[in-house]
């Protein structure tokens, strides 16, 4: 007989590689599904994950939607932001500029701070006018924001507040859920993830007028047979739902594994890459690994280096959002357009092995020493 040989290819690492529970969880409940013809409105399992998430939160008032983006549209609507100014961040996933936009309101962009990559509360009060009518500060890769500054400031001139929490599932901050601040809190449950549903987002609320509102407008604006307003089609289905729920019975165990994997990161790359600034008294959930590097032509070497090895890093944030080419009026962010040119996010999910990460690492150090070297052989002679 002819020898056949089996051709093996290396193994593709992605940014980031979706948590898939054991298959049985999810079909059991698939197998429910099937035998209830309930696929969607509102069913059994879409009944249940908001009920789960609400307590797991410690929330008054949670919404299950079909994703992050349309959340973001809906807490516009519901807090009633129409033609208006709404401060934001341009350090962020382009769905928060494009929610602002799509809602027919102006996205006026503050600069970050250097360290933790958030909205300058600084600079926030200078940036208001008398159309400013709310903040959309994001929490970036689930690093709370200033939150006790940026309620002050929107008390003082009387604004609502909404926070981009699409990478805050599981973080907790002053000793409760990040997604408790603000008049209304938004997350991702995106398949890349911490906490996923494949597609799926949230809407957080404390106020019940609002609750109810949200209620509404994710169901096309009617209960029972009235029509109350003009809604839209953000429920989610009975196949999403179950698939959050067999998810959420692995989160801590999810969290630690990412916690495990980024200190191993760690102690490779500390001291020679610069990482986001935490901030104090924070549960983290160690949703990226974004590191800082000295430029973009160290960055672009180092993301292709790592890409010949089959590894897929990525720019994230990139480009800086108050540079989207689209946008009517243009304004300046000297320090999130400087970041987002020099910042990579590296793999990071549950099924990273040790090995894994010391390849990655391996890789990124040396592209950075043989780019440290051609610089110092250039110049040399300089000296």
């Amino acid at each position: 007989m002819e020898n056949t040989k089996k051709v093996i290819k290396n193994k593709m690492i992605n940014v980031t590689k979706s948590y898939l529970p054991p298959i049985e969880e999810y079909t059991n409940r698939i197998s429910e599904i099937w035998d209830s013809h309930w696929l969607t409105n509102n069913g059994k399992f879409a009944k249940e994950l908001e009920s789960k998430l609400k307590e797991y939160l410690q929330v008054p008032y949670f919404h299950f939607v079909s994703n992050g983006t349309i959340a973001l549209q809906l807490a516009i609507h519901a807090l009633d932001l129409y033609d208006c100014d709404i401060i934001t961040s341009p350090f962020s996933y382009v769905a928060t500029t494009s929610s602002i936009l799509w809602e027919k309101c102006n996205p006026i962009f503050v600069d970050i701070d250097p360290k933790t990559f958030n909205i300058d509360c600084k600079k926030i009060e200078e940036k208001i006018t008398p159309n400013t009518k709310a903040i959309m500060a994001v929490h970036v890769f689930g690093n709370p924001c200033d939150v006790i500054e940026i309620e002050k400031i929107a008390k003082k001139h009387n604004l609502k507040v909404i926070y981009d929490g699409a990478h805050s599932f599981g973080v907790k901050y002053l000793g409760k859920s990040l997604l408790s601040y603000g008049d209304i809190s938004t997350c991702s449950f995106h398949a890349t993830k911490v906490f996923h549903t494949v597609e799926g987002g949230c809407c957080v609320c404390k106020d019940e007028d609002i609750d109810k509102k949200l209620n509404l407008l994710k169901k096309f604006g009617y209960e029972n047979d009235d029509y109350e307003l003009a809604g839209i089609n953000a429920k989610n289905s009975e196949f999403h739902a179950a698939m959050g729920l067999a998810v959420f019975d692995h989160l801590d165990e999810m969290i630690e594994k990412r916690k495990f994997n980024s200190e191993i990161y760690d102690s490779y790359l500390k001291d020679k890459v610069t990482f986001q600034k935490k901030v104090d008294n924070i549960i983290y959930n160690y949703i990226y690994y974004p590191i800082v590097l000295k430029n973009e032509n160290i960055v672009l070497k180092v993301i292709n280096a790592l890409k010949e090895n089959d590894v897929m890093a990525r720019r994230y944030f990139y480009p800086s959002l108050n540079e989207l080419p689209y946008l009517k009026d243009k304004v300046s962010c000297p320090i999130a357009e400087d970041i987002s040119k020099r910042i990579i996010c590296l793999p990071l999910d549950t099924y990273l092995t040790k090995n894994d990460i010391e390849k990655i690492c391996t890789i990124v150090l040396q592209t950075m020493e043989r780019e440290l070297w051609k610089k110092t052989k250039n110049h040399q002679y300089l000296w």
